[in-house]
């Protein structure tokens, strides 16, 4: 990606969130359980009572599950209307920030996060950044939530299809796509040799999602991919999508192989 489509991206995905905030917030889906058990494991860190900074919190989905096994969470983001729709459903400290330049002090958080968010940021800045506020023996934290078409051949079609309509189309059918790469960033060999030297550790949670073809069809719309495209142009697209999934399940309910990514970095 040459430097002028990279600040584009990074200057302007808040911008194309805010545009899809109440269906961001009514479809995209949860993190599982055993996600959370994997990041208290790998982390070293107790979620109960945690000091938690949640960079590119959004519409709150991570801040939420955070909350409930009751961490202390302080949710960052850009985008004024993702935090809106977090402030009327989740009760903790809300600011509007760039996760590239905290407004914490130096070791306050027990753990700072990224879900679903890290790739949108300066991935040097970010991580020193997310270091910088972060107490010795605490952790620095991203996962990612993906479908998983090797497991469904209904799925792989429909990535297929998006992937061959959508021009910004990123996802797992595509040749040689892998997750953001979090973990480099961290470790000491890092991007560029940049690296923020934490102790890096990598786990996937594969899980389940029962979800409304329609719930389905309205977290397609909030992929980067699709929101940013011609209102028009995604209006035919989903009509597409829910006559060829609506053929594969005629009860109107999906059944969604995914699994989560999970990259944690652990301070000395």
């Amino acid at each position: 990606m040459n430097d002028g489509l990279m600040n584009e991206r990074l200057t302007g995905s808040h911008r194309v969130f805010d545009r899809v905030s109440e269906e961001y917030d009514a479809a995209r889906p949860h993190y599982p359980e055993a996600l959370y058990l994997a990041l208290e494991e790998l982390s070293g860190i107790r979620l109960d009572g945690a000091a938690v900074i949640d960079v590119g919190a959004g519409t709150g989905i991570s801040t939420r599950g955070l909350l409930d096994r009751g961490a202390r969470v302080v949710a960052v983001d850009r985008g004024e209307r993702m935090l809106a729709r977090l402030r009327a459903r989740t009760t903790c400290p809300v600011i509007l920030a760039n996760g590239d330049d905290l407004p914490f002090r130096a070791g306050v958080a027990d753990l700072v996060t990224y879900a679903q968010s890290w790739h949108w940021l300066d991935p040097a800045l970010s991580v020193a950044e997310a270091v910088r506020v972060t107490r010795a023996g605490g952790a620095v934290a991203g996962w990612w939530n993906s479908v998983d078409p090797g497991k469904a051949d209904w799925l792989a079609a429909n990535q297929v299809r998006l992937a061959e309509s959508c021009p910004g189309y990123i996802g797992p059918v595509l040749p040689g796509w892998s997750m953001p790469p979090l973990a480099a960033a961290m470790s000491g060999g890092g991007l560029d040799g940049a690296g923020a030297g934490l102790d890096v550790a990598e786990t996937w949670v594969t899980w389940t999602r029962s979800v409304p073809l329609e719930d389905f069809l309205t977290d397609l719309r909030t992929h980067s991919y699709m929101a940013s495209m011609d209102g028009d142009v995604v209006a035919d697209l989903i009509a597409r999508e829910r006559a060829e999934l609506g053929r594969v399940f005629p009860g109107g309910r999906l059944t969604v192989p995914m699994r989560v990514y999970l990259a944690v970095g652990r301070r000395g």
